[in-house]
């Protein structure tokens, strides 16, 4: 059980392989991604990162988002992987989605986030 301070609930990541992949899935929003995580996923997946970035991101606000592809009448990461139910860039995901779920926002969203997770413990 992984608790964060001032955050009011905790969460158990085991529940991740039961919930197949809310978090990457659902309503359009941005998945940021740095420079340095752009390089790494560009390696990982072999590609140059220009190559890597046409491919996977878009920019605006001045910052890099991954793309998304509609998925169950909604969207879903371009990473996500539709047969296992999770990510498949797992180990090199983008830090706002290794800080999931304690995010600023769900401190003030809390029946959105027990919708969305259900690792998440009150």
């Amino acid at each position: 059980m992984l608790k964060k301070q001032d955050f009011s609930y905790s969460f158990d990541g085991s529940k991740c392989d039961e919930c197949g992949g809310k978090c990457c899935v659902g309503e359009s929003g941005y998945i940021w991604i740095s420079a340095s995580e752009i390089k790494k996923l560009s390696e990982f997946l072999g590609l140059k990162t220009d190559e890597f970035i046409k491919k996977y991101l878009f920019k605006t606000q001045n910052k890099y988002s991954i793309k998304e592809k509609e998925y169950n009448g909604g969207y879903a990461c371009i990473f996500f992987d539709e047969q296992n139910k999770n990510c498949g860039v797992y180990e090199y995901r983008p830090s706002q989605c290794r800080t999931f779920p304690f995010w600023d926002y769900f401190k003030q969203n809390l029946e959105e986030l027990q919708a969305e997770c259900i690792g998440v413990k009150f």
